[in-house]
C-alpha cells in the first residue's frame, strides 16, 4: 500500500456512519456491483450542501438513488432535488430506495435522456447541479446545465479525472475509453475557460470539478 492509499484508508476511517437507509442502499448497491460515489464525494457533497444551502438541486444521473437521499439529508424541508435517470433497469430500483427512505416528497425522478429532458425544465432554478452521469456526456450536458442555474449557482462534476487516464496520452488509454478521454478534457477545459464560470478541479477521489457561475 503506498502513501496515497494510506491516506485514503486513514480518512475513511474518521467517517461516521450514514443513516441506516443509506447503508443498507449502500450495502446493497455493492453488492450488485453498481456504482456509487465515494466516500471523500460524499463528505465534499455535505460540506457543499451545507454551506450554500441549495433551495433547488438538479443531479444527472440517479442510479440507485444513493445520492439524491444522501443530498436529501442536508437540505432545509422547503427544499427541492429534480434527479434525471436513463438507464430503464435502475429507474425503478431508485424509485423503491426514496420511498424507503421517505423522501418521495423532496426528490422528483425524471425518466429518460438528460438531453432531452432538460431543455423542458424552467430556466435558471437551480442554485445546485450535481453530474455523474455518464461521463461522455458532460460536455454536451453544460450548455443546458449552464441554462438552468442560477447566478452564484454551483456545479460539481464526479470522476473527472478517470482513475488517471485523463493525465495519459490517448494512446495508451483503451480504445474503447478514447472518446471519454477525449470529451472529458474537453469539458474540463470549456469549464476551466468559460467566460460564466469560476472553475477548480480538485484531486480527490476521482477528480472533482466545481465551478460557480458568475454571469
Amino acid at each position: 500500500m503506498d502513501n496515497e492509499d494510506r491516506i485514503i484508508s486513514y480518512i475513511h476511517s474518521l467517517e461516521g456512519k450514514n443513516s441506516e437507509v443509506l447503508e443498507q442502499i449502500e450495502k446493497e448497491a455493492r453488492a450488485c456491483e453498481v456504482p456509487i460515489i465515494r466516500k471523500e464525494m460524499e463528505s465534499f457533497l455535505r460540506v457543499m450542501l451545507y454551506t450554500k444551502r441549495p433551495k433547488k438541486v438538479l443531479e444527472l444521473g440517479t442510479a440507485v438513488g444513493y445520492s439524491a437521499i444522501l443530498m436529501s439529508e442536508c437540505l432545509s424541508e422547503d427544499s427541492k432535488i429534480v434527479t434525471i435517470e436513463n438507464y430503464d433497469k435502475r429507474i425503478p430500483i431508485a424509485r423503491e430506495n426514496i420511498k424507503r427512505a421517505g423522501k418521495e416528497e423532496v426528490i422528483e425522478l425524471l425518466e429518460g435522456d438528460a438531453l432531452e429532458i432538460m431543455p423542458t425544465l424552467q430556466e435558471e432554478s437551480f442554485d445546485f447541479v450535481f453530474m455523474d452521469a455518464a461521463k461522455a456526456q458532460y460536455i454536451n450536458f453544460l450548455p443546458h446545465v449552464l441554462r438552468l442555474m442560477k447566478k452564484g449557482g454551483i456545479l460539481i462534476t464526479d470522476n473527472v479525472l478517470q482513475d488517471g487516464d485523463l493525465i495519459e496520452s490517448k494512446f495508451v488509454v483503451r480504445r474503447r475509453d478514447r472518446t471519454i478521454h477525449k470529451r472529458m478534457r474537453e469539458f474540463l477545459k470549456a469549464v476551466k475557460n468559460h467566460p460564466d464560470l469560476e472553475t477548480t478541479i480538485v484531486p480527490i477521489g476521482d477528480g472533482i470539478e466545481m465551478s460557480v457561475k458568475m454571469k
